[in-house]
């Protein structure tokens, strides 16, 4: 007889795993005295706030806590977050990073022939959540991937549209989404959801909290993996109406936010100084690096994020020649629009104009590089 085992869903058997390319194995192969410059993956390029390490180490002074399980429903912080967004307590979910709460959206009002609209080109594990339903989001993109894509989807969006996705600013161009185009689009159809992902929302300053009140369509979802630099914590958060709350507390897991996160978080959070100095910081450095390349020949779109994008005639060589002088960037040419693409991660004036020094090595070698 022949052997048999169990089989997955039929929506998982067809699905390809998000593609987490990781640099930190090449990382720990780099030569002794080659500090590594990791701007890959839109992390912080600094430690957190010192109060975030204090916090946790005060945390587990108390040999109780980590057999307990965490503050369900992270009550704590979420008051944290009411007073930081002006959201009330009741309307705000903490989850396991942002990723976990777009998956939970996902899986509450996802299902089968479902039409799902996603601004493109962006965040790609958005779709996987998507597919996972049994779902394939339809992909809109306006004639330039660096333009507001809001009169794209008001073209696309149908009557029958379940759930649309906008990150603003968007990854990978940092475009942002005008609050009063999201107004719009929610207005003219109230029975879809909208989703805006503000992962980079300290850097951009742009928010559409402030129309949660009156857009019970409306959910937005935001990070501390960026500007507040605890990625590895994995905390994130979602904003909705009361309504859009409820149905998602129904499979929400209050135990899903470990409980150093929600520490580090609540630190992170009230930290505000080292929070404004580095986004002043990261922009600053942003303009640096934009000026810089383009001085260099390369064509650079900055956006409003903590990131930059550069186009050129060869994105691997470019990609590989980085690495042989221990620097990781983003390979984004493979994504439908952003053909020649590198994304680079922006950090600290300091660690700019290292990598500016970096290129300007490279560049002796090889001198169109970035054309």
């Amino acid at each position: 007889m022949e052997a048999q085992e169990p089989r997955p869903c039929r929506n998982v058997l067809g699905l390809a795993p998000y593609d987490a390319v990781s640099s930190l194995a090449a990382i720990r192969e780099l030569p002794e005295g080659v500090e590594p410059l990791k701007l890959d993956w839109n992390e912080s390029t600094i430690p957190p706030s010192p109060r975030v390490i204090e916090a946790i180490v005060k945390f587990l002074e108390n040999a109780h806590h980590l057999n307990w399980y965490p503050d369900l429903g992270a009550r704590r912080l979420r008051e944290a977050l009411a007073s930081y967004t002006g959201v009330p307590a009741e309307r705000i979910l903490v989850t396991n990073g942002s990723d976990d709460g777009l998956d939970l959206l996902c899986r509450t009002y996802v299902e089968g022939g479902d039409d799902v609209v996603v601004a493109w080109p962006t965040y790609g594990h958005f779709l996987v959540f998507a597919r996972a339903r049994g779902v394939e989001p339809r992909l809109v993109m306006p004639p330039d991937p660096f333009e507001v894509p809001a009169a794209a989807l008001r073209d696309a969006i149908r009557p029958d549209t379940k759930v649309v996705y906008v990150a603003s600013p968007n990854n990978p161009t940092g475009v942002v989404t005008p609050v009063e185009e999201v107004a719009r689009l929610c207005r003219g159809r109230p029975g879809t959801l909208f989703i805006v992902d503000e992962a980079y929302y300290e850097f951009s300053g742009v928010t559409c909290t402030g129309l949660l009140a009156e857009m019970p369509n409306l959910v937005v979802a935001r990070t501390f993996s960026k500007c507040f630099g605890i990625a590895g914590l994995r905390v994130g958060y979602m904003m909705a109406s009361d309504s859009v709350i409820a149905h998602l507390s129904r499979l929400y897991n209050p135990k899903s936010v470990n409980a150093l996160g929600q520490v580090g978080a609540l630190a992170a959070l009230e930290d505000i100084e080292s929070r404004k100095r580095y986004v002043r910081e990261v922009r600053e450095a942003r303009s640096l690096l934009v000026r810089e390349l383009s001085a260099r020949g390369a064509t650079v779109r900055g956006g409003e994020a903590n990131f930059v994008m550069v186009r050129v005639s060869s994105p691997h060589r470019l990609v590989k020649a980085l690495e042989s002088v221990g620097v990781f960037v983003r390979d984004r040419s493979q994504m439908k629009g952003l053909e020649g693409f590198v994304r680079i991660t922006v950090g600290t004036v300091e660690h700019m104009r290292d990598l500016l020094g970096r290129i300007d090595r490279l560049l002796q070698v090889e001198p169109d590089l970035l054309h």
